[in-house]
C-alpha cells in the first residue's frame, strides 16, 4: 500500500506550501520503505501534534510523514500524526520544553540544543569526530549512543531515535572561506555566525576568530537578510530547503560538524499509550529514522549542486585545508573533553575506527 502523504498546516502555511511546491526541485529521492509488520489492538485512539523545524521538501519532514504512515496502517487509523512543519510551533528549545509540559507531543530537534537535558551529546558537537557518514551511522547505532536515548528517561521527554541532520557546512555572505584565516582574520574581521544555543559550537567559532550568534532557526532567514548575522552553518540540504542562497554568497563545504537528529516523544503521551502501541512507535521511530538517513544521503550532494545551479559560490576544501581547520580548533577539545567525558570520546572514536578500517 502507498502511504498517504498528510500534514497539518495553518492557513497561512498552507499557502506557504502551495508555493513552495509550485517551484520545488528534488533530487530523486527513493520511495518510503513497503509497511510491514502485523495490526495491533485496538487500544482506543490517539491524535498526536508533531512539530519539526525544516521544510515540506525536507528530508526530516519526508521520514516524519512515513513515520505518520505507518502509525496510521498498522493501527487502523486508531493512531494518527498530524505534522507542522516550518517552525510552526516554536524552535527546537521551546518544542523540547512544550513536550516536556505535555503541551506538544512529538519534535525532532536537533541533538545540540538537547545537551540541556543529556550533557553526553555534545560528543557530537565536537568538530571533525566523525569523519564519515558510514562512521557516523555506526556510532548512532551504536550502544553508546543508546545510553544517551536512554538518558533522557525522566526528563518529560521520551528519546526514540536518532537519524541524520548532517555534516554542517559554512555560508556566508561576505567573503570565500578556504583557509581559519578567512573566518576570523584580524586584518578582516571575523565574520559574524549565528549558531544553534550550544555552548561547543560558540566554542568552535570563537576559536575560529569569528563572532558567533545563538539564534533560534526561525529567525535565521531574516537575520541574514538584513545583515544582522553574515552567515550560519547547516547541511547543504537545510540550507537548500530554506532558501538561503537567496541571501548567502558564499559556501564553504567544511564537514566541521555531523550532528544528528533525534525523533522525541512526550514522556507524558508516551505513558498515555497502551504497551502495545509504544511497541509500535518505538519500531515506527526506528524505521523512519533510517529512511531520513537514506533520504539525507541522497539530498546532500544534489543540493549542493543545486546552490552552485542557483548563484551560490561554493569552496570545496580539500585534505590539507580541511587539516588546517582541525587544527586550528584544538583547542576546543582541550576546554571541552574532560567535561563531555573522555572515556565516552574514546568509546566513539573507537567505533570510528573500527568502522574506518573495515
Amino acid at each position: 500500500m502507498m502511504p498517504i502523504w498528510r500534514s497539518t498546516l495553518t492557513l497561512a502555511g498552507a499557502a506557504t506550501l502551495t508555493l513552495g511546491m509550485a517551484h520545488a526541485q528534488t533530487p530523486d529521492l527513493s520511495e518510503p520503505p513497503a509497511i510491514d509488520g502485523e495490526m495491533v489492538g485496538d487500544h482506543g485512539s490517539h491524535t498526536i501534534r508533531m512539530g519539526i523545524g525544516l521544510a515540506e521538501t525536507s528530508p526530516q519532514y519526508l521520514s516524519s510523514q512515513y513515520f505518520a504512515d505507518i502509525l496510521a496502517e498498522r493501527s487502523d487509523g486508531r493512531l494518527t500524526v498530524n505534522v507542522f512543519p516550518n517552525s510552526q510551533l516554536g524552535d527546537d528549545v521551546q518544542m523540547m520544553e512544550m513536550m516536556q509540559t505535555g503541551t506538544l507531543d512529538m519534535s525532532y530537534p536537533s541533538s545540540s540544543p538537547a545537551t540541556t537535558y543529556v550533557p553526553e551529546l555534545a560528543a557530537f558537537d565536537l568538530p571533525f569526530l566523525l569523519p564519515t557518514r558510514e562512521a557516523a551511522v555506526a556510532v548512532m547505532n551504536s550502544d553508546v549512543a543508546q545510553g544517551m536515548l536512554d538518558a533522557f528517561d525522566g526528563s518529560g521527554i521520551k528519546a526514540l531515535a536518532f537519524s541524520e541532520n548532517g555534516y554542517r557546512q559554512l555560508s556566508n555572505s561576505v567573503r570565500p572561506v578556504e583557509t581559519p584565516e578567512d573566518v576570523g582574520g584580524l586584518d578582516m574581521g571575523g565574520l559574524t555566525i549565528r549558531t544553534m544555543e550550544n555552548p561547543v559550537h560558540l566554542s568552535i567559532w570563537e576559536t575560529l576568530g569569528a563572532n558567533p550568534t545563538p539564534m533560534a532557526f526561525g529567525e535565521l532567514f531574516s537575520a541574514m537578510e538584513q545583515g544582522v548575522v553574515d552567515g550560519q552553518e547547516n547541511p547543504w540540504s537545510t540550507i537548500l530547503t530554506s532558501n538561503f542562497h537567496e541571501v548567502q554568497e558564499y559556501g564553504s563545504e567544511t564537514r566541521h560538524v555531523y550532528t544528528p537528529f533525534i525523533l522525541m516523544m512526550s514522556e507524558r503521551t508516551w505513558d498515555d499509550l497502551h504497551p502495545e502501541y509504544q511497541e509500535l512507535v518505538q519500531e515506527a521511530a526506528r524505521k523512519s529514522a533510517a529512511y531520513e538517513i537514506q533520504l539525507a544521503t541522497e539530498y546532500d550532494d544534489w543540493a549542493r549542486n543545486q546552490l552552485e545551479e542557483r548563484g551560490m559560490q561554493i569552496t570545496r576544501l580539500n585534505d590539507e585545508q580541511i587539516a588546517a581547520f582541525q587544527e586550528a580548533v584544538q583547542p576546543v577539545y582541550d576546554e571541552w573533553a574532560p567535561e563531555i567525558g573522555e572515556d565516552l570520546i574514546a568509546d566513539i572514536r573507537e567505533i570510528v575506527d573500527e568502522t574506518m578500517n573495515d
